[in-house]
């Protein structure tokens, strides 16, 4: 053999350990790093962690609206915006627009206040608006982009740029699991559109931290499944006996050429997907559910059956130790994105969610979830108070717009910040989406500023260099 072929056959790190004086506390390091990672292989990395410090909230039940549903059709009336339609916006618009549009347009539903906390609700939502007690509405958040597809990136991760850890993710990694046989991060019939899989992507953090999705935006519910969870060849012992091994075998390797990531979150993947086999279809097994629980989430209407069985589907991974659950609202096209047509397309996507979501807040109030179950409800973006064109359509607007939360230590009929007289622009207390995810953090024990993860030579978080948390907000 030569003298090339013989370095290539030495690694790196081998070399280091074997090379000579100058090099001891190197290998020592790398003696000890190699031991820890073999330790840490042994330990389940989704294993429930403790947070930085008490949390008002166990876990996040997040309902993703696709497309961007209209605050001043939904949660913020706007007087003046009837009074005024067809009148010109008596202020600038913003200098980025996603698409040009013309006069105010008055919102077709009217709104009535609910509850002991008079909170407004428009007609869309009459069976949410029996809820309104519980809800704790943010009507100044802000974001960065009027496009699908940035904003959607900025809603999940953070930033609208670089492919980041998706919010799912960084809570995995703080906190863990409750059920060490489930992922901690879940998302249900996610859509493929407009960041797609970087939506629920782990990015740069270890890979056991990914969303595990079921299904896409495309398939029924009823079909949901994650993909290739049951095995026709092969026992679950011969299973176990083959992972066994194959564990032994990786160790093996660890031990000799020290710690190795991408192996690590390899070897765990395993194990979770052998458990998860069993765990997974008990959880989407809606057989023992009573027929009053199916009724309660709309199951039992053709128009409401597909996602109230995705919010009966939340609660039960909630309450099976899931830490992040993700339910989209969408379908191939981008569900509330009314840029024409606005009456029917909203009145439409409002029958098929206000019954299941009001189901699925009464039903985790009844069973004594929603104290420590944070629900979030919000979009990428609103929509803008003038028509677009001379349709009867709005566009895209990220200046100002409504998300709101329920139970896991927020105020339930609480309104917090204000858009504009006409809903433009977030005016009063406003919330920009890293103040809205440091403040969901903060709800789950975690703060934003000390989740943190080092890659590239940089300390990484959600939040990036900015967030405040709103305590405005807490019970």
């Amino acid at each position: 053999m030569n003298h090339s072929q013989s370095i290539r056959t030495v690694s790196r790190r081998a070399l280091l350990q074997r090379s000579a004086v100058g090099f001891g506390s190197l290998a020592l390091a790398s003696l000890l790093a190699n031991e820890s990672s073999i330790r840490a292989a042994d330990e389940n990395p989704l294993a429930a962690r403790l947070p930085h410090f008490a949390a008002r909230a166990k876990r996040i039940i997040f309902l993703l609206m696709s497309g961007g549903p209209s605050h001043v059709d939904t949660f913020d009336p706007k007087p003046l915006l009837t009074r005024d339609d067809g009148k010109p916006l008596p202020f600038a618009k913003p200098r980025v627009q996603f698409n040009s549009t013309s006069n105010l347009l008055k919102s077709p539903w009217s709104f009535r206040q609910y509850g002991e906390s008079g909170l407004p609700v428009s007609e869309l939502f009459p069976h949410l608006a029996q809820r309104v007690d519980d809800l704790c509405m943010i009507h100044s958040v802000h974001g960065t982009n009027p496009a699908h597809g940035g904003a959607m990136m900025k809603l999940h991760t953070g930033s609208d740029n670089f492919i980041r850890p998706s919010i799912g993710s960084w809570v995995s990694y703080g906190l863990g699991t409750d059920n060490a046989n489930l992922p901690a991060f879940v998302t249900i019939c996610p859509s493929l559109a407009f960041g797609g899989i970087n939506n629920w992507s782990t990015a740069f953090l270890p890979a056991e931290y990914q969303g595990t999705p079921l299904g896409d935006a495309s398939v029924p519910s009823d079909k949901a499944r994650v993909k290739f969870i049951s095995n026709s060849r092969l026992t679950r012992d011969v299973q176990r006996l083959q992972l066994d091994r194959l564990k032994a075998m990786n160790r093996e390797h660890l031990a000799q050429s020290g710690p190795e990531a991408s192996l690590e979150a390899r070897i765990n993947s395993f194990e979770l997907a052998f458990h998860m086999q069993t765990a997974i279809p008990q959880v989407e097994d809606l057989s023992g559910e009573s027929a009053a629980t199916r009724k309660l989430y709309g199951m039992d209407e053709p128009v409401t059956e597909n996602f109230g069985r995705m919010c009966l589907m939340a609660r039960r991974f909630a309450e099976a130790g899931v830490r992040f659950i993700q339910v989209t609202h969408s379908d191939s096209k981008v569900q509330w994105d009314q840029h024409s047509d606005l009456k029917n397309g909203h009145e439409k996507n409002a029958r098929e969610v206000d019954l299941p979501i009001a189901g699925l807040l009464a039903d985790l109030k009844a069973r004594g979830m929603l104290d420590d179950t944070l629900v979030w409800w919000g979009s990428e973006f609103g929509r803008t108070p003038t028509a677009e064109g001379t349709t009867n359509g709005r566009d895209h607007n990220s200046e100002g717009f409504t998300m709101w939360l329920a139970g896991g230590g927020v105020k339930g009929g609480f309104r917090y910040g204000a858009t504009d007289d006409y809903g433009y622009y977030a005016a009063e207390n406003k919330v920009h989406i890293h103040d809205f995810h440091a403040t969901l953090l903060h709800l789950l024990g975690l703060d934003h500023e000390r989740l943190t993860y080092r890659y590239a030579g940089r300390d990484f978080r959600l939040t990036d260099v900015e967030g405040n948390v709103v305590r405005e907000i807490f019970a």
